[in-house]
């Protein structure tokens, strides 16, 4: 049998592996480092890219406030116009009823009844008079119950003198 030494060949044979095995160990750390490093990156660009459409809504957010505020500026302004509107609107509405109280005054006196004074409180009228007859004071009452600018007749005093004295109180 020949013998035949196989040892160098089996050691080159084993020095080109080791050196296969290192060399693809060191390119699959590489690799295995790109590709980390790639998602990393890709990680960060997605953040990033999160982040600035956050700062983004936050700034409209921001604008949206803003204009909420003035929108409720806007709006108590408007309340306020409005109650200056509606009081002076009140003022207007008024400002006949005096004329008015005062010509159905004169349209629901009788012949014999005369005024000697009228005073308004708030929506009731207080009315002193004088009259010849009880009648002249019952037609009033019933004049003042007819008409739509007074409510309901209160006679509250009824005194006999040489002529009868009279203390109305009418309500709106």
């Amino acid at each position: 049998m020949a013998r035949i030494n196989l040892r160098p060949w089996r050691e080159e044979r084993n020095a080109a592996r080791q050196k296969q095995f290192v060399t693809n160990l060191l390119s699959t750390a590489v690799l295995a480092g790109i590709v980390s490093f790639g998602i990393s990156y890709y990680y960060n660009v997605q953040m990033d890219r999160q982040q600035a459409r956050n700062n983004y809504l936050k700034a409209e957010i921001a604008k949206l406030d803003e204009k909420i505020k003035e929108i409720r500026e806007l709006e108590r302004q408007r309340e306020r116009l409005l109650e200056r509107l509606n009081a002076i609107q009140e003022l207007q509405g008024n400002r006949p009823l005096v004329v008015r109280y005062f010509d159905e005054l004169v349209r629901v006196l009788p012949d014999q009844l005369y005024y000697s004074s009228v005073g308004r409180s708030g929506d009731s009228v207080a009315i002193n008079g004088l009259a010849d007859e009880n009648r002249d004071v019952s037609n009033l009452m019933r004049n003042m119950d007819a008409s739509i600018w007074f409510g309901e007749p209160n006679l509250s005093q009824v005194r006999g003198l040489v002529k009868t004295a009279s203390s109305i109180s009418v309500c709106r």
